[in-house]
């Protein structure tokens, strides 16, 4: 019997219940923003949004809105845990990651509180393990202070444009530069490796744009080691939305349609390596 139609047993003691048909609309959400260790979960009545940051200089969010889940039960405002998320990707797809859509794992996730594990009821084909988690202290997560009203350029791209731009980038060059501007070359990545300066162009009018909103030219620098980690949300995604505010701070926000058809966001934020003041050419 699946996991959300059974009988609720003790669910009184949970502040968090959450059921998933299929174990894979998380999963493939949370590799998104795999790339560290751990991560802190908020979790509201409008779904769970869990972030990762690294070196204090980028941030990831992914955003599970409570819709996504067949059953979705919080008992308290907000609900905030840290937790391994290597360990939690490992126990989420221990029935393996390739059954066919016929066989999906169902997901049953409880958490008590404060103090408490994470528990995991996993059932595939009548079999159901059981995981409990660990949950840590959470710590105190970056505000990038990143809002819509110092936002100066924004554009919104299918993400099959981006994904072809990082396969052609010169991943040997320490920073990507990304102009954005209201005059030519209007979007341009630039990289600076060991074969020389690269640069990649997108006219406003391009088919893969479908947005583009710049103000004032801007031109700023990010190390490609922390905007790396951001392709494993570009290669599930089909629209990326591209934003920099008024102190050339990036935000990368990607739509990804899960294996069921609805709409889930994850959001890179990303602070500028050094600003250029002069135009390139």
């Amino acid at each position: 019997m699946p996991l959300s139609t059974q009988p609720e047993t003790g669910d009184d003691q949970y502040i968090l219940v959450a059921n998933l048909d299929n174990v894979r609309n998380l999963s493939n959400i949370l590799k998104a923003i795999h790339f560290k260790d751990h991560a802190t979960c908020f979790a509201t009545k409008n779904g769970i949004k869990v972030t990762v940051e690294n070196a204090k200089s980028m941030q990831a969010n992914a955003f599970i809105q409570a819709g996504i889940f067949q059953e979705y039960t919080i008992k308290e405002d907000s609900v905030v845990f840290r937790i391994n998320l290597t360990v939690l990707l490992d126990c989420l797809t221990i029935f393996g990651t390739n059954a066919l859509p016929a066989s999906s794992t169902a997901l049953r996730m409880c958490y008590k509180g404060y103090g408490h594990p994470v528990t995991l009821f996993l059932e595939e084909g009548g079999v159901v393990t059981v995981c409990k988690i660990h949950t840590q202290e959470p710590e105190d997560t970056l505000d990038f202070d990143f809002c819509s009203t110092n936002v100066i350029n924004k554009i919104i791209l299918q993400s099959e444009g981006l994904r072809e731009a990082f396969a052609e980038l010169d991943m040997t060059s320490e920073v990507l530069q990304i102009t954005m501007s209201p005059d030519k070359p209007y979007f341009r990545l630039s990289t600076f490796g060991d074969s020389g300066s690269a640069h990649l162009d997108y006219p406003k009018d391009s088919d893969l744009m479908e947005a583009f909103h710049c103000s004032q030219t801007q031109t700023n620098r990010y190390k490609l080691s922390l905007l790396k980690p951001s392709t494993k949300a570009l290669a599930l995604s089909c629209k990326v939305s591209i934003r920099t505010d008024n102190r050339g701070f990036l935000s990368l926000q990607y739509m990804i349609r899960n294996e069921d058809g609805q709409i889930c966001f994850v959001e890179y934020y990303c602070c500028p390596d050094e600003n250029i003041d002069e135009r390139e050419p």
